[in-house]
């Protein structure tokens, strides 16, 4: 029989690595009669235990206090420090230790005192070894999988924590303070933001960090279900509701029940779903299709859009009433281009995910190809930034993604749909977020880049374009660094870095 290992059960280990070296289950075991001391260590060692021995509860305790130990087998009528001592302390120094008590002199009421204690079994001597073997190995499998059930419980967890949003720019931060404030409430949200901003991100770490992370979150892309679907997949039917309906049917927001629904391009839902999700939002009840009975619905609603439902409103295409119902707590995603000192570091997060699931050995990004993602406006902003660095890791053959392996567009700073002449589009941002109508530099400032040819260096010319328009805006702000960060859509902490860099004054 061999021992359990605490790493039975992990994931195999990734190719190219050496696998881990599974951790080997230490017993400790304490009775002060060397007979019994020796019989239990060479048993158990047998069965590839890792096994210490302590002849009396003092020295139990010490090497408790020393020694990380996964079982503790131990005698209770022991002189001076009784077994009932060890285990209170053995639980004290680390409450997940596997505990069996020994004893020859059995008694109800110490038995009582061990289990309630922390003891998961009892032997009173003699006892079979085939039964204590069999019993250690029973319980370590059983506290395996409860200690694998709590580091799944937190690796979901920490999936869709902050550690999942990748920025440490001042909007990105607005946006974690945001998130940490309203996870703590059961008000609806509407997440505006364009296609790609992360929507559906902020929206599940609101889920994970509130009082329901224990319940389900469930997604829902109003827009990606046809009309006719769209009542069956949000509230369910009966059998015989409509053709094909040949079950009962729980919809999503049944199955998201005590948890959080996440209704994202909710402004594609059409006007009778609008009816209906407005009553759900009102009353907190529904009813499945082609059914009668009134459903219960404890569940917080998070919808998302990419469009401007106040014009939607006006244009009369999407209920006023319902607007009002969704825009409880609004909460608005910037764009990629308006937060640009984080694409160096979210361009190495993605870097870092797909070298690995590649298996390539891509380990970093060259300043020439860095220089053509920050200059680049984004369009599609982060989901645009991970397709391109998934695409750079397949097609790179070296150490370092170089310029060759990006986009053509994004190589020549164009954004497919802009307009090749725009200032904007060379400053890799839209107008709205360029130097702005107020900002935009006379055609003539720009700086006139060479052939390409023997000598060029695009990071020198990188630099010179970013020593241009920041000394450009600080002339135009009157020397105020604020206003002229403000003019170029950048942060102040990047401004003054920048600024400094090229001694700008």
């Amino acid at each position: 029989m061999s021992a359990p290992s605490t790493q039975a059960r992990s994931a195999a280990p990734e190719r190219g690595a050496a696998p881990a070296a599974p951790h080997k289950v230490r017993i400790l075991i304490v009775d002060d009669e060397p007979s019994m001391r020796e019989m239990l260590s060479i048993v158990l060692r047998r069965d590839g235990y890792d096994v210490l021995v302590a002849e009396n509860g003092r020295d139990a305790i010490e090497q408790l206090r020393r020694t990380n130990v996964d079982l503790l087998l131990s005698d209770i009528k022991m002189p001076d420090v009784t077994g009932v001592d060890v285990l209170r302390a053995a639980k004290e120094i680390n409450r997940d230790i596997v505990a069996f008590m020994m004893t020859a002199y059995a008694s109800t009421s110490t038995a009582v005192e061990a289990m309630r204690l922390g003891a998961v079994d009892y032997f009173t001597k003699p006892f079979s070894m085939d039964e204590l073997r069999l019993k250690i190995r029973q319980h370590l499998e059983t506290h395996q999988l409860k200690q694998e059930n709590v580091l799944l419980k937190k690796a979901l967890n920490t999936r869709y924590e902050f550690s999942n949003i990748i920025g440490g720019s001042e909007p990105m931060l607005d946006v974690f303070r945001m998130v940490e404030t309203i996870a703590k409430t059961n008000s609806t949200i509407l997440i505006t933001g364009e296609s790609g901003t992360g929507k559906d991100l902020v929206a599940r770490a609101i889920h994970y960090n509130s009082l329901r992370r224990d319940r389900p979150f469930v997604a829902l892309n109003c827009g990606g279900v046809p009309e006719t679907l769209l009542e069956s997949e949000l509230f369910g039917h009966m059998r015989g509701a409509f053709t094909g309906a040949d079950a009962n049917k729980k919809g999503l927001m049944e199955v998201a029940e005590g948890g959080t629904i996440f209704l994202d391009e909710i402004g594609e839902m059409n006007m009778t779903m609008q009816v209906k999700l407005l009553r759900v939002l009102q009353d907190r009840r529904f009813r499945r299709l082609g059914g009668t009975e009134e459903v219960q619905a404890d569940i917080r609603v998070i919808a998302a859009t990419n469009q401007d439902l106040h014009k939607l409103v006006a244009s009369g295409r999407f209920r006023e009433d319902l607007f009002y119902r969704i825009n409880v707590i609004p909460m608005h995603l910037p764009p990629l281009r308006e937060r640009r000192e984080d694409i160096p570091l979210l361009a190495e997060h993605f870097l870092e995910k797909y070298a690995e699931q590649m298996q390539k050995p891509v380990r970093s990004i060259s300043h020439a190809a860095a220089a053509q993602l920050q200059a680049y406006g984004w369009p599609g902003n982060v989901r645009e930034l991970e397709n391109v660095i998934e695409r750079a890791v397949a097609l790179e053959q070296s150490s370092s993604v170089l310029p060759d392996s990006l986009p053509a567009h994004i190589r020549s700073g164009k954004s497919p749909e802009t307009d090749p002449g725009s200032p904007s589009t060379a400053l890799g941002a839209s107008p709205s977020t360029a130097l702005g109508a107020s900002r935009i530099p006379d055609p003539g400032a720009m700086p006139v880049l060479p052939d390409l040819g023997e000598g060029f260096d695009l990071e020198a010319r990188g630099e010179d374009f970013y020593r241009h328009y920041i000394a450009l805006a600080l002339e135009r702000a009157g020397g105020v660094q604020v206003k002229a960060a403000e003019m170029l859509g950048m942060s102040f902490r990047s401004f003054r870095y920048y600024a400094k860099k090229f001694n700008i004054r």
